[in-house]
């Protein structure tokens, strides 16, 4: 999962200004197909001082890392993902984060089979 991160903020700029963006209440997907790593997803998650403490912070990206972590073997490969908290994600359960990611990734167009994904919900 190492090498599967965004770290640098270079990187991080270029899916925002070259990449697509989707939304729901409460997460942002940024999306752009990366030239370079054509067999990976390289994934950056931020969450801002706006969501909360750093406590709440660290908790929502481990939800947010935990849901892409256990659905990313149903995403399509070569992309690069900026995933944004909103600040209604502090009051969220694991289980609203994933159902909340996995329908952006749907409205991105970026599930190998949907029926996976509906079968298991």
């Amino acid at each position: 999962m190492k090498d599967e991160k965004l770290r640098r903020n270079v990187e991080f700029r270029i899916v925002y200004r070259r990449g697509k963006s989707f939304s729901n209440n409460t997460l942002v997907l940024y999306t752009y197909k990366n030239n370079r790593h054509r067999d990976i997803n390289k994934v950056g998650i931020s969450v801002s001082k706006k969501v909360g403490k750093s406590v709440v912070r660290s908790r929502v990206k481990r939800l947010i890392s935990e849901s892409y972590r256990l659905n990313k073997d149903k995403f399509i490969v070569g992309y690069d993902f900026v995933i944004i908290a909103r600040t209604s994600s502090d009051s969220k359960n694991y289980h609203e984060i994933e159902k909340s990611l996995i329908s952006l990734f749907k409205k991105a167009g970026l599930i190998n089979n949907e029926k996976d994904i509906n079968n298991n919900s």
